[in-house]
């Protein structure tokens, strides 16, 4: 099975597995139904003042990376938010949901990659 990123923004294809919302802000515009959650978790997102700091100034994106991982790491519910990850994609795809216009510049991308080094997952 894959852990995928999707922006909550885009109309789904199909629910082809399980969806987390992984921001700590509900999205605007986007209700419960439209996004189709199987799970919000935003304990695991950054901090509101990691948030605030990096205000998605790709410029400060490698910094980000450093502090959110170093807040992951500290995080008392990543241990658990892992082994959830890890159970799903056992039978299914994992699906973190976003609200960034930044495909490339954001939480997710940071989430996915600490998951994938944790659970020694390979990206396709």
């Amino acid at each position: 099975m894959e852990l995928k990123l999707e922006r909550i923004y885009d109309k789904p294809v199909d629910k082809d597995g399980y969806r987390i919302l992984v921001d700590r802000l509900w999205p605007r515009g986007i209700s419960k139904l439209r996004a189709q959650l199987d799970e919000w978790d935003k304990a695991i997102a950054p901090s509101k003042e990691l948030r605030k700091w990096f205000n998605h100034d790709p410029e400060k994106f490698a910094e980000f990376q450093k502090k959110y991982n170093q807040e992951l790491d500290a995080n008392s519910i990543t241990e658990d938010f892992l082994n959830v990850i890890e159970d799903k994609l056992a039978s299914q795809n994992v699906i973190l949901l976003y609200g960034a216009k930044d495909r490339e510049n954001n939480q997710a991308v940071v989430l996915k990659k600490y998951i994938e080094s944790h659970l020694k997952i390979t990206s396709k």
